[in-house]
Protein backbone atom coordinates (compact mmCIF):
# COMPACT_ATOMS: atom_id res chain seq x y z
CA UNK A 1 0.00 0.00 0.00
CA UNK A 2 3.02 2.30 0.27
CA UNK A 3 2.88 3.25 -3.41
CA UNK A 4 -0.81 4.10 -3.17
CA UNK A 5 -0.28 6.40 -0.20
CA UNK A 6 2.64 7.99 -2.04
CA UNK A 7 0.28 9.10 -4.80
CA UNK A 8 -2.53 9.86 -2.33
CA UNK A 9 -0.16 12.32 -0.62
CA UNK A 10 -0.38 14.43 -3.79
CA UNK A 11 -3.88 15.40 -2.60
CA UNK A 12 -2.18 17.49 0.08
CA UNK A 13 -0.78 19.76 -2.63
CA UNK A 14 -4.33 21.10 -3.00
CA UNK A 15 -4.86 21.87 0.68
CA UNK A 16 -7.70 24.37 0.23
CA UNK A 17 -9.84 22.11 -1.92
CA UNK A 18 -9.09 19.03 0.19
CA UNK A 19 -9.87 20.91 3.40
CA UNK A 20 -13.17 22.18 1.98
CA UNK A 21 -14.15 18.66 0.91
CA UNK A 22 -13.36 17.20 4.34
CA UNK A 23 -15.21 20.03 6.08
CA UNK A 24 -18.31 19.36 3.99
CA UNK A 25 -18.07 15.64 4.84
CA UNK A 26 -17.87 16.49 8.54
CA UNK A 27 -20.88 18.83 8.30
CA UNK A 28 -22.91 16.18 6.50
CA UNK A 29 -22.00 13.57 9.12
CA UNK A 30 -22.77 16.02 11.92
CA UNK A 31 -26.28 16.39 10.54
CA UNK A 32 -26.76 12.62 10.79
CA UNK A 33 -25.54 12.52 14.39
CA UNK A 34 -27.72 15.45 15.39
CA UNK A 35 -30.71 13.82 13.71
CA UNK A 36 -30.21 10.62 15.71
CA UNK A 37 -29.97 12.57 18.95
CA UNK A 38 -33.19 14.39 18.00
CA UNK A 39 -35.02 11.04 18.03
CA UNK A 40 -34.64 10.91 21.81
CA UNK A 41 -37.36 13.51 22.62
CA UNK A 42 -39.71 11.89 20.11
CA UNK A 43 -39.40 8.53 21.84
CA UNK A 44 -39.77 10.08 25.28
CA UNK A 45 -42.92 11.93 24.14
CA UNK A 46 -44.39 8.66 22.91
CA UNK A 47 -43.49 6.88 26.17
CA UNK A 48 -44.89 9.81 28.17
CA UNK A 49 -41.63 10.40 30.00
CA UNK A 50 -41.58 14.05 29.02
CA UNK A 51 -44.62 16.26 28.55
CA UNK A 52 -43.01 18.90 26.32
CA UNK A 53 -39.96 19.71 24.25
CA UNK A 54 -39.04 22.44 26.72
CA UNK A 55 -39.01 19.93 29.58
CA UNK A 56 -36.80 17.49 27.59
CA UNK A 57 -34.31 20.25 26.73
CA UNK A 58 -34.14 21.37 30.35
CA UNK A 59 -33.48 17.79 31.47
CA UNK A 60 -30.97 16.76 28.81
CA UNK A 61 -29.39 20.01 27.63
CA UNK A 62 -29.07 22.33 30.61
CA UNK A 63 -26.53 24.43 28.69
CA UNK A 64 -29.32 25.78 26.43
CA UNK A 65 -30.21 29.37 27.55
CA UNK A 66 -33.55 29.60 29.46
CA UNK A 67 -34.72 32.38 27.13
CA UNK A 68 -34.59 29.89 24.21
CA UNK A 69 -36.07 27.01 26.24
CA UNK A 70 -39.11 29.15 27.21
CA UNK A 71 -39.95 29.69 23.50
CA UNK A 72 -40.17 25.96 22.71
CA UNK A 73 -43.63 24.34 22.28
CA UNK A 74 -45.25 23.33 25.58
CA UNK A 75 -47.46 20.51 24.24
CA UNK A 76 -46.14 17.09 23.10
CA UNK A 77 -47.51 17.29 19.55
CA UNK A 78 -46.09 20.77 19.06
CA UNK A 79 -42.74 19.41 20.24
CA UNK A 80 -42.99 16.56 17.72
CA UNK A 81 -43.70 19.04 14.92
CA UNK A 82 -40.78 21.21 15.98
CA UNK A 83 -38.42 18.22 16.06
CA UNK A 84 -39.57 17.13 12.58
CA UNK A 85 -39.01 20.64 11.20
CA UNK A 86 -35.48 20.62 12.63
CA UNK A 87 -34.87 17.16 11.15
CA UNK A 88 -35.99 18.29 7.70
CA UNK A 89 -33.77 21.38 7.88
CA UNK A 90 -30.77 19.31 8.95
CA UNK A 91 -31.47 16.79 6.20
CA UNK A 92 -31.48 19.50 3.53
CA UNK A 93 -28.37 21.09 4.99
CA UNK A 94 -26.61 17.73 5.25
CA UNK A 95 -27.56 16.77 1.67
CA UNK A 96 -26.10 20.03 0.39
CA UNK A 97 -22.89 19.43 2.34
CA UNK A 98 -22.76 15.86 1.04
CA UNK A 99 -23.11 17.08 -2.57
CA UNK A 100 -20.32 19.61 -2.10
CA UNK A 101 -18.08 16.98 -0.53
CA UNK A 102 -18.59 14.54 -3.43
CA UNK A 103 -18.18 17.28 -6.04
CA UNK A 104 -15.00 18.68 -4.51
CA UNK A 105 -13.41 15.28 -3.86
CA UNK A 106 -14.17 14.00 -7.39
CA UNK A 107 -12.76 17.19 -8.90
CA UNK A 108 -9.67 16.95 -6.72
CA UNK A 109 -9.01 13.28 -7.59
CA UNK A 110 -9.48 13.92 -11.29
CA UNK A 111 -6.96 16.75 -11.21
CA UNK A 112 -4.42 14.79 -9.16
CA UNK A 113 -4.61 11.78 -11.49
CA UNK A 114 -4.22 14.10 -14.50
CA UNK A 115 -1.03 15.37 -12.86
CA UNK A 116 0.15 11.80 -12.22
CA UNK A 117 -0.65 10.84 -15.82
CA UNK A 118 1.34 13.83 -17.06
CA UNK A 119 4.33 13.01 -14.85
CA UNK A 120 4.31 9.32 -15.83
CA UNK A 121 4.13 10.09 -19.55
CA UNK A 122 6.79 12.78 -19.22
CA UNK A 123 9.01 10.29 -17.42
CA UNK A 124 8.34 7.60 -20.05
CA UNK A 125 9.35 9.76 -23.02
CA UNK A 126 12.53 10.72 -21.18
CA UNK A 127 13.57 7.11 -20.56
CA UNK A 128 16.42 5.55 -22.53
CA UNK A 129 15.27 4.33 -25.93
CA UNK A 130 16.61 0.85 -25.23
CA UNK A 131 14.48 0.56 -22.09
CA UNK A 132 11.27 1.48 -23.91
CA UNK A 133 11.98 -0.74 -26.92
CA UNK A 134 13.10 -3.64 -24.74
CA UNK A 135 9.98 -3.67 -22.58
CA UNK A 136 7.65 -2.67 -25.40
CA UNK A 137 5.78 0.62 -25.90
CA UNK A 138 2.47 -1.10 -25.06
CA UNK A 139 3.62 -1.55 -21.47
CA UNK A 140 4.24 2.17 -21.03
CA UNK A 141 0.98 3.13 -22.74
CA UNK A 142 -0.96 0.70 -20.56
CA UNK A 143 0.61 1.96 -17.36
CA UNK A 144 0.18 5.60 -18.27
CA UNK A 145 -3.51 5.30 -19.21
CA UNK A 146 -5.00 2.16 -17.69
CA UNK A 147 -3.10 2.15 -14.40
CA UNK A 148 -3.72 5.84 -13.76
CA UNK A 149 -7.46 5.23 -14.32
CA UNK A 150 -7.40 2.43 -11.74
CA UNK A 151 -5.49 4.69 -9.37
CA UNK A 152 -8.21 7.31 -9.77
CA UNK A 153 -10.86 4.80 -8.67
CA UNK A 154 -8.91 4.21 -5.48
CA UNK A 155 -8.44 7.91 -4.76
CA UNK A 156 -12.14 8.58 -5.35
CA UNK A 157 -13.02 5.74 -3.00
CA UNK A 158 -10.64 7.15 -0.38
CA UNK A 159 -11.60 10.84 -0.46
CA UNK A 160 -15.22 10.51 -1.56
CA UNK A 161 -17.26 7.55 -0.41
CA UNK A 162 -14.91 6.27 2.28
CA UNK A 163 -14.67 9.65 4.01
CA UNK A 164 -18.42 10.19 3.70
CA UNK A 165 -19.31 6.77 5.13
CA UNK A 166 -16.61 6.84 7.82
CA UNK A 167 -17.61 10.29 9.10
CA UNK A 168 -21.29 9.32 9.13
CA UNK A 169 -20.43 6.11 10.97
CA UNK A 170 -18.36 8.09 13.49
CA UNK A 171 -21.24 10.54 14.03
CA UNK A 172 -23.67 7.68 14.57
CA UNK A 173 -21.25 6.08 17.07
CA UNK A 174 -21.01 9.42 18.87
CA UNK A 175 -24.81 9.48 19.13
CA UNK A 176 -24.76 5.92 20.48
CA UNK A 177 -22.22 6.96 23.12
CA UNK A 178 -24.52 9.88 24.02
CA UNK A 179 -27.34 7.41 24.67
CA UNK A 180 -25.31 4.72 26.54
CA UNK A 181 -21.55 4.36 26.34
CA UNK A 182 -21.53 0.82 27.77
CA UNK A 183 -23.51 -0.67 24.90
CA UNK A 184 -21.33 1.13 22.39
CA UNK A 185 -18.16 -0.19 24.04
CA UNK A 186 -19.43 -3.76 23.74
CA UNK A 187 -20.21 -3.17 20.06
CA UNK A 188 -16.64 -2.01 19.40
CA UNK A 189 -15.39 -5.51 20.24
CA UNK A 190 -16.58 -6.58 16.76
CA UNK A 191 -14.24 -4.13 15.01
CA UNK A 192 -11.12 -6.37 15.08
CA UNK A 193 -13.21 -9.31 13.84
CA UNK A 194 -14.18 -7.22 10.80
CA UNK A 195 -10.67 -5.89 10.17
CA UNK A 196 -9.06 -9.34 9.89
CA UNK A 197 -10.98 -10.61 6.82
CA UNK A 198 -10.70 -7.19 5.16
CA UNK A 199 -6.92 -7.34 5.52
CA UNK A 200 -6.70 -10.91 4.22
CA UNK A 201 -8.95 -10.38 1.21
CA UNK A 202 -7.34 -7.00 0.55
CA UNK A 203 -3.98 -8.67 -0.08
CA UNK A 204 -5.60 -11.16 -2.45
CA UNK A 205 -7.35 -8.37 -4.33
CA UNK A 206 -4.09 -6.42 -4.68
CA UNK A 207 -2.28 -9.44 -6.13
CA UNK A 208 -5.17 -10.20 -8.47
CA UNK A 209 -5.39 -6.65 -9.78
CA UNK A 210 -1.63 -6.61 -10.37
CA UNK A 211 -1.95 -9.76 -12.48
CA UNK A 212 -4.98 -8.39 -14.31
CA UNK A 213 -3.14 -5.20 -15.25
CA UNK A 214 -0.22 -7.20 -16.62
CA UNK A 215 -2.63 -9.34 -18.63
CA UNK A 216 -4.38 -6.23 -19.98
CA UNK A 217 -0.97 -4.89 -20.95
CA UNK A 218 -0.33 -8.04 -23.01
CA UNK A 219 -3.80 -7.74 -24.54
CA UNK A 220 -3.06 -4.17 -25.62
CA UNK A 221 0.25 -5.27 -27.12
CA UNK A 222 -1.38 -8.08 -29.13
CA UNK A 223 -4.16 -5.81 -30.37
CA UNK A 224 -1.71 -3.09 -31.39
CA UNK A 225 0.51 -5.55 -33.24
CA UNK A 226 -2.41 -6.91 -35.23
CA UNK A 227 -4.09 -3.61 -36.07
CA UNK A 228 -0.93 -1.62 -36.76
CA UNK A 229 0.32 -4.47 -38.94
CA UNK A 230 -3.07 -5.14 -40.51
CA UNK A 231 -1.62 -4.94 -44.02
CA UNK A 232 0.75 -7.82 -43.22
CA UNK A 233 -2.01 -9.76 -41.45
CA UNK A 234 -4.31 -9.58 -44.46
CA UNK A 235 -1.54 -10.22 -46.97
CA UNK A 236 -0.61 -13.43 -45.16
CA UNK A 237 -4.26 -14.46 -44.61
CA UNK A 238 -3.35 -14.53 -40.92
CA UNK A 239 -6.64 -13.17 -39.56
CA UNK A 240 -7.24 -16.47 -37.74
CA UNK A 241 -3.82 -16.32 -36.09
CA UNK A 242 -4.39 -12.72 -35.01
CA UNK A 243 -7.79 -13.61 -33.52
CA UNK A 244 -6.34 -16.66 -31.72
CA UNK A 245 -3.55 -14.59 -30.15
CA UNK A 246 -6.07 -11.95 -29.09
CA UNK A 247 -8.42 -14.57 -27.57
CA UNK A 248 -5.56 -16.16 -25.60
CA UNK A 249 -4.57 -12.79 -24.15
CA UNK A 250 -8.23 -11.92 -23.48
CA UNK A 251 -8.78 -15.24 -21.69
CA UNK A 252 -5.85 -14.48 -19.37
CA UNK A 253 -7.36 -11.08 -18.56
CA UNK A 254 -10.66 -12.79 -17.76
CA UNK A 255 -8.95 -15.35 -15.50
CA UNK A 256 -7.08 -12.70 -13.53
CA UNK A 257 -10.15 -10.47 -13.16
CA UNK A 258 -12.27 -13.39 -11.91
CA UNK A 259 -9.71 -13.93 -9.15
CA UNK A 260 -10.31 -10.36 -8.05
CA UNK A 261 -14.10 -10.64 -8.28
CA UNK A 262 -14.18 -13.66 -5.94
CA UNK A 263 -12.33 -11.81 -3.20
CA UNK A 264 -14.44 -8.69 -3.68
CA UNK A 265 -17.69 -10.67 -3.61
CA UNK A 266 -16.97 -12.73 -0.51
CA UNK A 267 -15.56 -9.97 1.69
CA UNK A 268 -18.74 -7.88 2.00
CA UNK A 269 -21.11 -10.76 2.98
CA UNK A 270 -18.53 -12.03 5.47
CA UNK A 271 -18.28 -8.63 7.12
CA UNK A 272 -22.07 -8.40 7.20
CA UNK A 273 -22.34 -11.83 8.86
CA UNK A 274 -19.83 -10.84 11.53
CA UNK A 275 -21.73 -7.60 12.17
CA UNK A 276 -25.05 -9.43 12.53
CA UNK A 277 -23.46 -11.87 14.95
CA UNK A 278 -22.07 -9.00 17.01
CA UNK A 279 -25.47 -7.26 17.14
CA UNK A 280 -27.12 -10.52 18.22
CA UNK A 281 -24.69 -10.91 21.11
CA UNK A 282 -25.24 -7.26 22.00
CA UNK A 283 -29.02 -7.73 22.02
CA UNK A 284 -28.74 -10.72 24.39
CA UNK A 285 -26.56 -8.75 26.81
CA UNK A 286 -28.93 -5.77 26.68
CA UNK A 287 -31.97 -8.01 27.19
CA UNK A 288 -30.42 -9.36 30.39
CA UNK A 289 -29.77 -5.81 31.60
CA UNK A 290 -33.32 -4.69 30.79
CA UNK A 291 -34.85 -7.70 32.59
CA UNK A 292 -32.71 -6.95 35.66
CA UNK A 293 -33.82 -3.31 35.57
CA UNK A 294 -30.32 -2.01 34.97
CA UNK A 295 -31.06 -0.58 31.50
CA UNK A 296 -33.98 1.49 30.25
CA UNK A 297 -35.72 0.03 27.23
CA UNK A 298 -35.89 3.35 25.38
CA UNK A 299 -32.17 3.91 25.96
CA UNK A 300 -31.44 0.47 24.51
CA UNK A 301 -33.65 1.13 21.47
CA UNK A 302 -32.00 4.48 20.79
CA UNK A 303 -28.48 3.05 21.25
CA UNK A 304 -29.26 0.09 19.02
CA UNK A 305 -30.75 2.42 16.42
CA UNK A 306 -27.65 4.62 16.46
CA UNK A 307 -25.39 1.56 16.20
CA UNK A 308 -27.51 0.27 13.30
CA UNK A 309 -27.09 3.63 11.57
CA UNK A 310 -23.35 3.43 12.20
CA UNK A 311 -23.25 -0.11 10.84
CA UNK A 312 -25.29 0.94 7.81
CA UNK A 313 -22.84 3.75 7.13
CA UNK A 314 -19.78 1.57 7.64
CA UNK A 315 -21.08 -1.45 5.71
CA UNK A 316 -20.05 -0.01 2.30
CA UNK A 317 -16.58 0.67 3.70
CA UNK A 318 -15.70 -3.00 3.16
CA UNK A 319 -16.22 -2.59 -0.58
CA UNK A 320 -14.44 0.76 -0.55
CA UNK A 321 -11.43 -0.75 1.25
CA UNK A 322 -11.38 -3.37 -1.51
CA UNK A 323 -11.26 -0.60 -4.12
CA UNK A 324 -8.40 1.09 -2.30
CA UNK A 325 -6.55 -2.22 -2.06
CA UNK A 326 -7.17 -2.79 -5.77
CA UNK A 327 -5.73 0.66 -6.52
CA UNK A 328 -2.50 -0.22 -4.73
CA UNK A 329 -1.51 -2.58 -7.57
CA UNK A 330 -1.57 0.08 -10.33
CA UNK A 331 0.07 2.50 -7.90
CA UNK A 332 2.95 0.03 -7.48
CA UNK A 333 3.28 -0.32 -11.27
CA UNK A 334 3.30 3.45 -11.74
CA UNK A 335 5.85 3.89 -8.96
CA UNK A 336 8.02 1.17 -10.51
CA UNK A 337 7.97 2.96 -13.87
CA UNK A 338 8.84 6.35 -12.42
CA UNK A 339 11.72 4.77 -10.47
CA UNK A 340 13.55 3.93 -13.71
CA UNK A 341 16.36 6.41 -14.27
CA UNK A 342 15.75 8.94 -17.05
CA UNK A 343 18.28 9.26 -19.84
CA UNK A 344 18.85 12.92 -18.97
CA UNK A 345 19.51 12.23 -15.28
CA UNK A 346 22.27 14.59 -14.16
CA UNK A 347 22.01 16.76 -17.28
CA UNK A 348 21.74 19.94 -15.25
CA UNK A 349 25.28 19.39 -14.00
CA UNK A 350 26.67 18.78 -17.49
CA UNK A 351 27.95 21.61 -19.69
CA UNK A 352 26.45 22.34 -23.11
CA UNK A 353 28.18 20.82 -26.12
CA UNK A 354 29.95 23.54 -28.14
CA UNK A 355 28.77 24.01 -31.75
CA UNK A 356 30.18 21.29 -33.99
CA UNK A 357 32.87 22.45 -36.37
CA UNK A 358 35.77 19.96 -36.42
CA UNK A 359 34.87 16.30 -36.59
CA UNK A 360 33.13 13.24 -35.17
CA UNK A 361 35.03 10.26 -33.76
CA UNK A 362 33.91 6.80 -32.65
CA UNK A 363 36.67 5.60 -30.35
CA UNK A 364 36.85 1.84 -29.60
CA UNK A 365 33.05 1.68 -29.37
CA UNK A 366 31.30 -1.56 -28.38
CA UNK A 367 27.60 -2.02 -27.76
CA UNK A 368 25.31 -4.95 -26.93
CA UNK A 369 21.52 -4.87 -26.70
CA UNK A 370 19.88 -6.10 -23.50
CA UNK A 371 19.26 -9.83 -23.70
CA UNK A 372 21.51 -10.30 -26.75
CA UNK A 373 24.23 -12.96 -26.73
CA UNK A 374 26.67 -11.09 -29.00
CA UNK A 375 27.78 -7.48 -29.44
CA UNK A 376 26.02 -5.40 -32.07
CA UNK A 377 29.20 -3.28 -32.31
CA UNK A 378 32.74 -4.39 -31.51
CA UNK A 379 35.68 -2.01 -31.07
CA UNK A 380 34.61 0.43 -33.78
CA UNK A 381 37.12 3.18 -34.55
CA UNK A 382 36.11 5.80 -37.08
CA UNK A 383 36.93 9.47 -37.78
CA UNK A 384 34.64 11.75 -39.78
CA UNK A 385 35.61 15.30 -40.76
CA UNK A 386 33.27 18.24 -40.38
CA UNK A 387 31.33 18.85 -43.59
CA UNK A 388 32.07 15.37 -44.92
CA UNK A 389 29.30 13.27 -46.46
CA UNK A 390 29.80 9.64 -45.48
CA UNK A 391 27.73 6.67 -46.67
CA UNK A 392 27.46 3.54 -44.49
CA UNK A 393 26.81 0.22 -46.19
CA UNK A 394 26.82 -3.40 -45.06
CA UNK A 395 24.69 -6.51 -44.69
CA UNK A 396 21.48 -6.35 -42.68
CA UNK A 397 22.23 -6.47 -38.96
CA UNK A 398 25.84 -5.37 -39.34
CA UNK A 399 25.37 -2.44 -36.90
CA UNK A 400 24.99 0.60 -39.18
CA UNK A 401 21.86 2.02 -37.52
CA UNK A 402 23.16 1.11 -34.06
CA UNK A 403 26.42 2.96 -34.66
CA UNK A 404 24.76 6.17 -35.83
CA UNK A 405 22.23 5.94 -32.98
CA UNK A 406 25.13 6.36 -30.56
CA UNK A 407 25.85 9.85 -31.88
CA UNK A 408 22.63 11.52 -30.58
CA UNK A 409 22.85 9.19 -27.52
CA UNK A 410 19.77 7.18 -28.41
CA UNK A 411 21.92 4.33 -27.10
CA UNK A 412 24.96 4.47 -24.85
CA UNK A 413 27.99 2.26 -25.60
CA UNK A 414 29.11 -0.19 -22.94
CA UNK A 415 32.72 0.51 -23.92
CA UNK A 416 34.45 3.31 -25.78
CA UNK A 417 33.48 6.92 -26.45
CA UNK A 418 31.66 9.01 -29.04
CA UNK A 419 33.39 12.36 -29.54
CA UNK A 420 32.20 15.53 -31.28
CA UNK A 421 35.11 17.93 -31.85
CA UNK A 422 36.99 16.03 -29.17
CA UNK A 423 34.18 16.36 -26.60
CA UNK A 424 32.70 13.17 -25.16
CA UNK A 425 28.97 13.40 -25.82
CA UNK A 426 28.26 11.50 -22.57
CA UNK A 427 29.79 14.38 -20.60
CA UNK A 428 27.51 17.05 -22.09
CA UNK A 429 23.81 17.78 -21.84
CA UNK A 430 21.47 15.80 -24.08
CA UNK A 431 19.56 18.86 -25.22
CA UNK A 432 22.68 20.67 -26.44
CA UNK A 433 23.73 17.52 -28.31
CA UNK A 434 20.42 16.71 -29.95
CA UNK A 435 19.75 20.26 -31.09
CA UNK A 436 22.84 19.84 -33.29
CA UNK A 437 21.79 16.48 -34.75
CA UNK A 438 18.97 16.03 -37.28
CA UNK A 439 17.74 12.48 -37.97
CA UNK A 440 15.57 11.22 -40.83
CA UNK A 441 14.69 7.53 -40.52
CA UNK A 442 13.43 4.94 -42.96
CA UNK A 443 9.92 5.13 -41.53
CA UNK A 444 8.99 8.81 -41.24
CA UNK A 445 6.94 9.26 -38.07
CA UNK A 446 4.03 11.64 -38.63
CA UNK A 447 1.33 12.54 -36.13
CA UNK A 448 -2.36 13.25 -36.64
CA UNK A 449 -2.05 16.99 -37.11
CA UNK A 450 -1.63 19.53 -39.89
CA UNK A 451 1.32 19.32 -42.25
CA UNK A 452 2.68 22.55 -40.77
CA UNK A 453 2.51 21.07 -37.26
CA UNK A 454 4.23 17.91 -38.44
CA UNK A 455 7.09 19.98 -39.82
CA UNK A 456 7.17 22.02 -36.59
CA UNK A 457 7.22 18.83 -34.46
CA UNK A 458 9.58 19.64 -31.57
CA UNK A 459 9.69 23.35 -32.51
CA UNK A 460 6.07 24.38 -31.93
CA UNK A 461 6.92 28.10 -31.87
CA UNK A 462 8.48 28.14 -35.32
CA UNK A 463 6.76 30.78 -37.57
CA UNK A 464 4.93 29.65 -40.68
CA UNK A 465 7.49 31.45 -42.87
CA UNK A 466 10.26 29.21 -41.50
CA UNK A 467 8.03 26.15 -42.04
CA UNK A 468 7.42 27.13 -45.68
CA UNK A 469 11.13 27.72 -46.24
CA UNK A 470 12.02 24.32 -44.76
CA UNK A 471 9.40 22.65 -46.99
CA UNK A 472 10.80 24.42 -50.05
CA UNK A 473 14.36 23.34 -49.27
CA UNK A 474 13.10 19.76 -48.73
CA UNK A 475 11.42 19.83 -52.18
CA UNK A 476 8.06 19.35 -50.42
CA UNK A 477 6.44 22.74 -51.07
CA UNK A 478 5.13 21.69 -54.49
CA UNK A 479 2.89 18.83 -53.36
CA UNK A 480 1.92 20.58 -50.11
CA UNK A 481 0.61 23.68 -51.90
CA UNK A 482 -1.45 21.49 -54.24
CA UNK A 483 -3.35 19.99 -51.30
CA UNK A 484 -6.86 21.41 -50.61
CA UNK A 485 -5.81 23.20 -47.41
CA UNK A 486 -2.09 23.46 -48.10
CA UNK A 487 -0.03 23.51 -44.94
CA UNK A 488 -3.18 23.19 -42.80
CA UNK A 489 -4.14 19.87 -44.41
CA UNK A 490 -4.71 17.25 -41.72
CA UNK A 491 -2.40 14.24 -41.90
CA UNK A 492 -3.97 10.87 -41.08
CA UNK A 493 -2.61 8.79 -38.21
CA UNK A 494 0.80 7.42 -39.16
CA UNK A 495 0.84 9.61 -42.29
CA UNK A 496 -1.23 7.09 -44.26
CA UNK A 497 -2.92 9.88 -46.23
CA UNK A 498 0.45 10.67 -47.88
CA UNK A 499 2.76 8.67 -50.12
CA UNK A 500 6.09 7.33 -48.88
CA UNK A 501 8.03 10.01 -50.73
CA UNK A 502 5.80 12.77 -49.38
CA UNK A 503 6.23 11.52 -45.83
CA UNK A 504 10.00 11.43 -46.23
CA UNK A 505 10.17 14.96 -47.59
CA UNK A 506 8.09 16.23 -44.66
CA UNK A 507 10.50 14.44 -42.33
CA UNK A 508 13.44 16.11 -44.11
CA UNK A 509 11.70 19.49 -43.82
CA UNK A 510 11.35 18.83 -40.10
CA UNK A 511 15.09 18.18 -39.86
CA UNK A 512 15.91 21.27 -41.95
CA UNK A 513 13.76 23.46 -39.69
CA UNK A 514 15.94 22.41 -36.75
CA UNK A 515 19.02 23.66 -38.68
CA UNK A 516 21.31 20.89 -37.34
CA UNK A 517 25.08 20.81 -37.77
CA UNK A 518 25.03 17.01 -38.19
CA UNK A 519 22.50 15.27 -40.43
CA UNK A 520 21.82 11.52 -40.15
CA UNK A 521 19.85 9.82 -42.94
CA UNK A 522 18.89 6.25 -42.04
CA UNK A 523 17.81 4.64 -45.35
CA UNK A 524 15.59 7.64 -46.02
CA UNK A 525 15.06 6.66 -49.69
CA UNK A 526 14.59 2.91 -49.26
CA UNK A 527 10.81 2.92 -49.67
CA UNK A 528 10.27 5.60 -52.31
CA UNK A 529 10.09 5.65 -56.09
CA UNK A 530 12.85 6.97 -58.38
CA UNK A 531 11.30 10.45 -58.73
CA UNK A 532 10.91 10.88 -54.98
CA UNK A 533 14.43 9.56 -54.45
CA UNK A 534 15.87 12.17 -56.80
CA UNK A 535 14.02 14.96 -55.01
CA UNK A 536 15.12 13.67 -51.61
CA UNK A 537 18.74 13.35 -52.75
CA UNK A 538 18.62 16.89 -54.12
CA UNK A 539 17.30 18.15 -50.81
CA UNK A 540 20.02 16.32 -48.89
CA UNK A 541 22.74 17.53 -51.26
CA UNK A 542 21.65 21.17 -51.03
CA UNK A 543 20.99 21.24 -47.31
CA UNK A 544 23.98 19.07 -46.41
CA UNK A 545 26.52 21.48 -47.86
CA UNK A 546 28.76 22.62 -45.01
CA UNK A 547 27.26 20.07 -42.59
CA UNK A 548 28.45 16.66 -41.53
CA UNK A 549 26.11 14.21 -43.27
CA UNK A 550 25.97 10.52 -42.36
CA UNK A 551 23.88 8.36 -44.70
CA UNK A 552 22.85 4.73 -44.34
CA UNK A 553 22.14 3.76 -47.93
CA UNK A 554 21.07 0.86 -50.09
CA UNK A 555 20.81 2.84 -53.33
CA UNK A 556 23.90 3.04 -55.52
CA UNK A 557 23.18 6.65 -56.49
CA UNK A 558 23.23 7.67 -52.82
CA UNK A 559 26.46 5.80 -52.21
CA UNK A 560 28.18 7.33 -55.24
CA UNK A 561 27.24 10.85 -54.08
CA UNK A 562 29.17 10.39 -50.80
CA UNK A 563 32.68 11.71 -50.19
CA UNK A 564 33.57 8.46 -48.49
CA UNK A 565 32.02 5.04 -47.98
CA UNK A 566 32.25 3.07 -44.72
CA UNK A 567 31.73 -0.68 -45.04
CA UNK A 568 30.53 -2.56 -41.94
CA UNK A 569 30.18 -6.27 -41.28
CA UNK A 570 29.63 -8.22 -38.08
CA UNK A 571 29.52 -5.14 -35.88
CA UNK A 572 32.78 -3.51 -36.93
CA UNK A 573 34.22 -1.39 -39.75
CA UNK A 574 35.95 -3.55 -42.36
CA UNK A 575 36.94 -0.86 -44.90
CA UNK A 576 36.59 2.78 -45.89
CA UNK A 577 37.18 4.52 -49.22
CA UNK A 578 35.61 5.53 -52.50
CA UNK A 579 33.42 3.30 -54.62
CA UNK A 580 36.25 2.47 -57.03
CA UNK A 581 38.72 1.74 -54.23
CA UNK A 582 36.33 -0.55 -52.39
CA UNK A 583 35.25 -2.41 -55.50
CA UNK A 584 38.88 -3.25 -56.11
CA UNK A 585 40.05 -3.97 -52.56
CA UNK A 586 37.02 -4.95 -50.43
CA UNK A 587 35.27 -8.22 -51.13
CA UNK A 588 32.42 -7.44 -48.73
CA UNK A 589 31.66 -4.18 -50.53
CA UNK A 590 31.98 -5.77 -53.98
CA UNK A 591 29.42 -8.39 -52.98
CA UNK A 592 27.09 -5.77 -51.50
CA UNK A 593 27.39 -3.56 -54.59
CA UNK A 594 26.57 -6.53 -56.78
CA UNK A 595 23.66 -7.98 -54.77
CA UNK A 596 22.16 -5.30 -52.49
CA UNK A 597 22.74 -1.82 -53.87
CA UNK A 598 19.87 -0.84 -56.17
CA UNK A 599 20.75 0.84 -59.46
CA UNK A 600 20.79 4.55 -60.06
Amino acid sequence: MGAFWHFAARLLRHKAQLGAAMACAAISAGGLGAGLVALSPLLEFLLKKQSSLAEWVAANAPWVPPALTDRLPSDPFGGVVAVFVVLLAMTAFGATANFLHQFLSLTLCTRVVAEVRHDVFKHSVNLPLGTVLGRGPAEFVSRTIRDSAELQRGLVALTGKTVAQATKGAAAFAAAIWFDWRITLIALVAAPLIALPLRKFGKRIRRGVYGALRAQEDLLRVANESLQGLRAVKSASAEGTAIRRFDEASHEVLRQELRVRFAQSVSSPLVEAIAIGAVSVLALIAARQIIDGKLQFDTFVLSLGALAAAGGSLKPVAGLVNEIQAASAPAERLAELTAIAREDAGDRKRPALPPHGAGVRFESVSFRYDGASVDALRDVDLDIRHGERVAFVGPNGCGKTTLLSLLPRLFVPQRGRVLVDGHDVAAHSLRSLRTQVGVVTQDAVLIRASIADNIRFGLEDAPIEAVRDAARRAHAAGFIERLPKGYETLVAEGGTSLSGGQRQRIAIARAILRDPRILIMDEATSQVDAESEEQINSAIREFGAGRTTLVIAHRLSTVLAADRIVVMDGGHVVATGTHEELIADCGVYARIARTQLAGT
